[in-house]
């Protein structure tokens, strides 16, 4: 028997009356008893509601986009990051309150109130005073990355966010450019890593164990080049065993005003320097871990690729040459395979580690066996220096805090077409044994 669809307000007023008159020519019959009464009633209530009134529709995906719409530029490195913040928050609350009643029961809208009421806590805000517009008058600043591409989503220019890349250089050396091709390399002396017309950067390599083409990075360059109104050049130099927190010109910031376009951040003396720079929506980190230093870098894609043609010497963006490479050409540094070693050799590596104790002690600081802490096992086992183990590790939380994409974070060993490489631990511990054996011939 089929369901039929239910009745409109007109047609079910018209049948309660027709109802009614039938009730009145029929005798009266026992009264039902009043719980029953009740749930009918609430039958066509329900009914009633579903029927002839549109329900209010819960908005929390509105308040919560609002809020992620009037944060995603904050920057907690620069002052006045806890009031901007705050008064966020508040207008998020106030969203959250206003459509409170059509979200009865929606757990989005209940973690949201709690998560609200917890982020007010963490950062001491006050339940009253200003709150962001949602609407704001879109105001261009030129010195404010942010702001001018934001500027034109608003527009109806640009409707896609800006888009990141990631660059990182670490431990003998191991590079990751922007398009998250990882390369061992011998790159011995100065090379250019960006050379763009924002910014540019250079590191110089040093053999890291005599008779071994193995380097590693002891001085970083880097030149903020002057952008209108917003900073004169600024040049910024580490080397081994001194990474100040300030440029060549011993100040710390660039740009007019309290929110500087440009800004050192020292977050462990003598070991680890931040640089934001508004005006290009940059990022940098700048470690020494041991005697060597270690780089990492965030910048907007149109800005990375504006360069000239005769600017292509970028190990950001096109990677190693191939003559200075020592991975296999796929950025693994334990896949050249099927080459024979004496059986010493897997005993007994350069100089006091065996690749059992190397994976042992880089798998206490990186549980997930990916390319970093393969960089790491290859770094122990050509230099001895356990600082390696803290460059590798430190290289991934660098990624992990800059790079956009998490899903990318990782990378693991493939094949030559892409898929993961199998075989066994015996095949990956030769490889890796060939491959120092090529290091230091």
């Amino acid at each position: 028997m089929g369901l039929r669809a239910a009745p409109s307000c007109a047609a079910a007023t018209a049948s309660a009356a027709a109802a009614g008159a039938e009730q009145r020519r029929r005798p009266r019959l026992c009264p039902p008893p009043l719980a029953l009464l009740l749930l009918l009633l609430l039958i066509l209530g329900l009914l009633h509601a579903g029927d002839c009134q549109q329900p209010a529709q819960c908005r929390i995906q509105k308040c919560t986009t609002d809020f992620v719409s009037l944060t995603s530029h904050l920057n907690s490195a620069i002052d006045g990051f806890d009031s901007e913040f705050c008064k966020a928050l508040r207008a998020y609350a106030g969203c959250t309150q206003r459509t409170s009643k059509a979200c009865r029961g929606n757990l989005v809208y209940h973690s949201a109130v709690l998560g609200i009421s917890d982020l007010m806590s963490q950062r001491n805000c006050s339940k009253d005073g200003p709150t962001s517009s949602t609407n704001p008058e879109v105001t261009h600043d030129p010195c404010n990355y942010h702001s001018h591409t934001g500027a034109r989503e608003h527009k109806g220019g640009d409707q896609n966010p800006p888009n990141y890349l990631f660059c990182g250089l670490f431990g003998d050396p191991h590079l990751r450019t922007f398009k998250d091709h990882f390369q061992t390399c011998k790159v011995e002396g100065a090379w250019p890593l960006i050379d763009n017309n924002y910014l540019s950067v250079q590191v110089t390599n040093v053999p890291v164990v005599p008779g071994s083409s193995a380097t590693a990075t002891n001085k970083i360059t880097i030149i903020f080049k002057a952008h209108r109104e917003c900073t004169d050049q600024k040049v910024y130099q580490a080397v081994t065993d001194d990474l100040p927190a300030a440029f060549v010109d011993g100040t710390t910031s660039g740009g007019d005003g309290e929110a500087k376009s440009l800004l050192i951040v020292e977050r462990e003396s003598g070991r680890y320097v931040e640089m934001h720079a508004r005006y290009i929506g940059t990022t940098v980190f700048v470690r020494q871990l041991g005697r060597y230093l270690t780089l990492a870098i965030r910048m907007p894609e149109d800005l990375a690729m504006s360069f000239e043609e005769s600017q292509d010497l970028q190990l950001c963006v096109n990677g190693c040459p191939l003559s200075e490479r020592i991975d296999d050409g796929q950025g693994q540094v334990s896949a050249i395979l099927g080459h024979s070693l004496p059986h010493t050799s897997l005993v007994q590596a350069w100089p006091g580690y065996t690749l059992e104790t190397a994976n042992t002690q880089c798998h206490e600081k990186m549980p997930v066996k990916d390319i970093y802490f393969q960089s790491c096992v290859f770094d122990l086992l050509t230099t001895g220096d356990a600082n390696f183990t803290a460059a590798a590790h430190s290289a991934l939380e660098d990624v992990e805090a800059l790079h956009p994409r998490k899903e990318r974070w990782h990378i693991f060993p493939s094949s030559g077409n892409g898929t993961p490489r199998g075989g066994s631990n015996l095949s990956v511990s030769l490889g890796l044994m060939c491959l120092i054996l090529i290091v230091f011939l």
